[in-house]
């Protein structure tokens, strides 16, 4: 088994808007070439379809399942219900952009996230979710790299690969903050 060859991971949404957030696990499983199949899966609007996921992801032998959704975010908690695969959360901060008028301000949930967050996080004992933080799919993505990475060493290695590339680049803008100071350093790197 390769997971550059068949996907392990299964991404879902909740909906196609939540497919902006989403994106950033997809972008993340991509550089490091760990394949996925990526779908949308409502646990409101098609109840029956989630089941059915549920039992492909089993049958395809996905190892990890990253479900987005925003609102009541009920697709984590639900998917997980019908899965012993484990299940990374990823609140999304809901837009109302599909209703929204071009004059009209409010695009944004009234409780900026935080209702999905609970709504993942609070799940009753014995049917966990892992949740990452508001619109923080690329976490997402990376825990779920960071279980392959238990079956794959070579992938193990490219993860610690990345964590050092992560530790040298903070050195680097250290260095670029220090020599440069900080007003010259922001006004360039925040044009």
């Amino acid at each position: 088994m390769n997971y550059s060859k068949k996907p392990l991971i299964g991404i879902i949404m909740g909906s196609s808007s939540d497919s902006r957030i989403m994106k950033g696990a997809a972008e993340v499983l991509d550089e490091f070439k760990i394949k996925h199949e990526d779908q949308i899966v409502s646990a409101h609007r098609t109840p029956t379809r989630l089941e059915e996921y549920a039992q492909h992801a089993e049958k395809s032998g996905f190892k990890v399942i990253i479900a987005g959704a925003g609102g009541a975010a009920h697709l984590p908690g639900m998917i997980a219900s019908h899965t012993t695969i484990p299940v990374i959360g990823v609140p999304i901060l809901v837009y109302n952009d599909k209703q929204a008028k071009k004059t009209d301000n409010t695009k944004f949930s009234a409780f900026g996230g935080l209702d999905s967050l609970l709504s993942i996080t609070e799940m009753p004992t014995g049917s966990p979710v892992v949740s990452v933080g508001v619109n923080k799919a690329g976490n997402a993505g990376i825990y779920a790299m960071k279980v392959l990475a238990n079956e794959f060493p070579d992938l193990k290695k490219k993860l610690k690969q990345h964590k050092s590339n992560q530790h040298n680049s903070v050195l680097k803008e250290s260095e670029e903050m220090k020599k440069q100071g900080l007003s010259k350093f922001v006004s360039k790197k925040f044009k």
